[in-house]
């Protein structure tokens, strides 16, 4: 074979093992959803087919499976709202079929019904699409259970989707770690990137912290709404009550993650800017360096609550020297307002320890 066809060769068995691997990360994360909607179906489908007698409860199982879904939002108001729309869809569906019998005709005037109601009282599109589906199915086949036997299966699912959404939660408290871990090396690997650019002189550190804070503002995001729905869900759940605490502290460096971002974005351009002298700015480069730190510390004290306060201890100590006449006597002027953008990162990320804001603007030497 030759060493074209080798390496081929060798391409596709790298890219054959990453999606394998991509696709068991996928599988594994996904077990507790699917667990939760098998045991849902399970129950839903039962109730209504073994206690009320209908022979043939598809809506039990479909409404189930499409409240509650794999996806990443599984607060209790998100399936509670999905819930909301089926269950119109299906109660209209039935009352026209009532009125007006089933046929092609009868499925227009009902999905166009569903659709232009649920746009009206919703602002996202996937309600409506939650209403209307069902509503076709119900136009389609016969009613199991005499009048409204239908609505009655669906209101049925919706309860046991939420009983179960509390129930046998899906811990989405480890996706809200996982997405906070992912933003908080992004913002310590981006402060030690920036530190280098300034000591070394090197704008390539600074081009690299830019790359890597581009991406922040997405993963921020995916933490917002991981945090959200496993604080939703904790809520209601007896076995993630007691969670609440840590994530709520999560809420608060969360916040302070999002400022940090543009702040130290708006620092690596900077830093980026003023090495391109060929000068380094070591004492510029260690207060950000320890900024780094305090980060990184921020996010071992969530992991590891015996570790608490050393990211404080840590930002509090630059905090008190963060004057241009301490870390950078006889500095030029584009020097020390570089190192005077750090001020307002560290009060963020102080704030998010738990420091009250103006205590942590206190800490500030006068400018």
């Amino acid at each position: 074979m030759s060493a074209d066809g080798e390496l081929r060769r060798l391409e596709r068995r790298v890219v054959l093992r990453a999606r394998l691997r991509d696709g068991g990360r996928r599988v594994l994360g996904s077990l507790p959803a699917i667990l939760q909607i098998v045991v849902a179906v399970v129950v839903a489908y039962s109730i209504t087919h073994w206690l009320l007698a209908h022979p043939l409860p598809v809506l039990a199982v479909t409404v189930t499976i499409t409240s509650l879904g794999l996806t990443r939002d599984a607060r209790p108001r998100r399936v509670a709202e999905s819930l909301l729309g089926i269950v119109l869809g299906v109660a209209v569906s039935e009352g026209f079929g009532l009125l007006i019998g089933r046929g092609v005709w009868q499925l227009a005037i009902v999905l166009a019904v569903v659709f232009v109601v649920s746009r009206f009282f919703a602002t996202n599109p996937q309600f409506a699409v939650a209403a209307a589906v069902p509503s076709a199915i119900v136009m389609l086949i016969p009613p199991p259970g005499g009048p409204f036997g239908m609505t009655l299966d669906a209101v049925i699912a919706g309860a046991v989707a939420l009983l179960v959404t509390a129930l046998i939660p899906r811990d989405p408290g480890r996706a809200a770690a996982r997405d906070r871990r992912a933003i908080l090396a992004v913002l310590s690997e981006s402060a030690e990137s920036t530190a280098a650019c300034l000591r070394e002189a090197d704008e390539a550190a600074g081009e690299l912290a830019l790359s890597r804070l581009r991406r922040a503002s997405p993963l921020v995001e995916a933490w917002r709404q991981s945090l959200d729905t496993a604080i939703a869900v904790a809520r209601i759940s007896p076995f993630l009550r007691s969670r609440l605490p840590e994530l709520r502290r999560s809420t608060r460096v969360l916040e302070a993650a999002d400022l940090a971002v543009r702040h130290l974005r708006s620092v690596a351009r900077r830093s980026q800017y003023l090495v391109r002298d060929g000068i380094p700015r070591p004492g510029v480069a260690d207060a950000v360096g320890t900024i780094g730190e305090g980060v990184r510390l921020l996010g071992e004290e969530l992991d590891d609550p015996s570790t608490a306060g050393a990211a404080r201890s840590v930002l509090i100590g630059l905090a008190r020297r963060l004057h241009p006449e301490t870390l950078l006597p006889d500095a030029r002027l584009p020097d020390a307002a570089t190192l005077l953008l750090l001020r307002p990162l560290v009060v963020d990320l102080l704030v998010g320890t738990g420091m009250p804001a103006d205590e942590a603007r206190d800490l500030l030497p006068p400018v």
